[in-house]
């Protein structure tokens, strides 16, 4: 199930938001302040954050900021959100590290059309570095040695090189007479 973490001061906005992901099966998390949503990241481990860009204490944009610093959180993606009369700079907003932007009040298809796409990249996200992570591990993973099949593989390979060795011996104790 893929969870959203939804960080908006208003609570029409809150219940607004709640509502519509919850109806499409999303599990959703709410906070009322920035500093409270970058505290509750770790645990709540979202795939979507869904903030205000005025939120109180630290805003939508320091979320942003915050989430595209830390390698742990690729996964994250973010839609900022603003009220339909706040002035926002969306070019800002993408510098900031948004995914995506969104005005208030929430209109279901639009939402929706929105986080799809981001949470399946989420998704993706998350599945390409479980990968890496598998794939780390078993590097540091000591191999089990098996004696009799290294014992074999020596055994075969010398096989193979005696007889140029027993040549290269051979011209070299020849050459070494002869002077």
């Amino acid at each position: 199930m893929s969870r959203v973490l939804l960080a908006d001061d208003s609570p029409h906005a809150q219940r607004m938001g709640e509502r519509i992901l919850r109806d499409e099966g999303f599990e959703v998390v709410s906070v009322t302040d920035g500093e409270t949503a970058l505290v509750r990241l770790l645990d709540v481990d979202p795939d979507v954050i869904v903030a205000d860009a005025f939120l109180p204490r630290r805003s939508g944009f320091d979320i942003c900021r915050e989430v595209k610093a830390n390698p742990n959180l690729r996964h994250v993606r973010i839609v900022l959100t603003a009220g339909v009369l706040e002035p926002v700079d969306e070019a800002e907003a993408a510098r900031a590290g948004s995914d995506a932007f969104l005005k208030k009040p929430f209109e279901a298809s639009l939402m929706l059309d929105t986080l799809k796409p981001l949470l399946e990249a989420a998704r993706q996200a998350r599945d390409f570095a479980a990968v890496v992570h598998e794939e780390e591990d078993a590097a540091l993973e000591p191999l089990e040695v098996d004696e009799e099949r290294v014992r074999a593989a020596v055994t075969i390979a010398l096989d193979t090189a005696m007889p140029a060795i027993i040549e290269e011996i051979t011209r070299q104790v020849v050459r070494a007479l002869k002077k």
